[in-house]
């Protein structure tokens, strides 16, 4: 139970972390846990591939082809959100 809490209270930080404005020690507490748990590099994986996608697709002021969106929210489990 404690390592749940301890995905929480690291995940709760991944904006800062992406941007780059988390306190070096507190970054390099996140990377430790990451080496180490594979649900949050999931998460922070999926999360960065993303932003990646809404800055090659999102920044052009287009919306992202219907198969590029199916695909992603298939992938991040949001298939409610495609109906």
């Amino acid at each position: 139970m404690k390592e749940h809490k301890d995905c929480q209270r690291l995940l709760h930080y991944l904006s800062d972390y992406f941007e780059g404005s988390l306190p070096a020690e507190f970054c390099d507490e996140l990377e430790r846990h990451l080496s180490e748990c594979q649900d949050c590099r999931v998460v922070v994986d999926t999360t960065r591939k993303t932003i990646e996608l809404y800055h090659t697709y999102g920044s052009e002021g287009d919306p992202l082809p219907d198969d590029v969106r199916n695909r992603l929210f298939h992938r991040l489990n949001l298939e409610d959100f495609l109906k």
